[in-house]
């Protein structure tokens, strides 16, 4: 998750579905495509008193290759991968913001579209005998650079390490898939400038300098619900963000001290690949 602006990649995978180990007992396609629609209700960034709904085209895209994939956590290539730990690299994306649009952040710049990319460690601490429990550890570190396509710049790191429940087959008549992660937020003060610093040129009576600095970026939590039926699929997500001791919390840019987004989707499948890919039990770490 990021630390200031909501990552439009990171929310959106979030609706792709988990590569369940019932499926992958049975051999599952090893790729999918579909598409769907999504509803979302976000705040401009983390800390921010105005939140924006959109309704948006939701892929559905699932590729299970040997070392590359593509699930609800992203885009992965394998560096390492055993039963219990896999390092891999992983993307991430994030969407603009106008800033007169947002009435603290008049006249300032606007806020760039991001992408993020970066080393991720998966850690496997406990699993159910039948394997439709697990719980496993997080620590994904990412570069960060804003764009607008014609120029970019290096905005910093963040680093989000959680612990990650996930239960599979849920709910009457099973099929349901429920997942929370719980963990802080950390950044660099090169990443916090870019969205909580505000310059002597841009400062006033009602919006004093202010230099951001590293370190904690608050607590986030985040849930997630979906089921995949024959030929759709269907997801709810909602995070919530504690910002409550966060190095910027004093910023004049920051107005709430927590945040919510939620959303829905659903996605039809069109087609699979008649291939199945190999069932692994590093499956329970995706």
């Amino acid at each position: 998750m990021r630390n200031g602006l909501p990552s439009f990649g990171r929310v959106l995978t979030a609706f792709l579905p988990a590569c369940a180990p019932a499926l992958a007992q049975e051999g599952p396609p090893v790729w999918e495509v579909g598409a769907g629609v999504a509803t979302l209700s976000i705040p401009d960034y983390r800390g921010s008193d105005k939140r924006s709904s959109y309704v948006l085209p939701l892929p559905y895209l699932v590729y299970r290759g040997e070392t590359v994939r593509v699930d609800r956590e992203g885009v992965h290539a394998d560096i390492f991968r055993s039963d219990r730990v896999e390092l891999d690299v992983s993307l991430n994306a994030g969407p603009p913001a106008k800033s007169s649009d947002n009435g603290v952040r008049t006249g300032m710049p606007d806020i760039e579209p991001t992408v993020e990319a970066g080393p991720a460690i998966k850690v496997l601490l406990a699993a159910s005998g039948d394997r439709d429990r697990v719980l496993s550890l997080r620590l994904p570190w990412r570069a960060v650079v804003a764009t607008d396509l014609a120029r970019y710049s290096d905005i910093g790191w963040t680093f989000t390490p959680s612990v990650q429940y996930r239960a599979f087959d849920l709910g009457p008549g099973g099929g349901w898939n429920f997942g929370v992660a719980v963990g802080p937020v950390y950044a660099s003060e090169r990443y916090h400038d870019y969205y909580y610093e505000v310059s002597p040129a841009y400062a006033g009576a009602a919006r004093p300098a202010y230099d951001a600095r590293g370190g904690y970026g608050g607590l986030q939590t985040m849930l997630t619900l979906s089921k995949r039926y024959p030929g759709f699929w269907v997801g709810l997500f909602a995070r919530y963000d504690d910002l409550s001791g966060a190095v910027f919390e004093d910023s004049p840019l920051v107005r709430r001290k927590d945040s919510l987004m939620f959303g829905g989707g659903v996605s039809w499948v069109f087609a699979r690949s008649e291939r199945t890919a190999r069932a692994i039990p590093e499956d329970l770490l995706r």
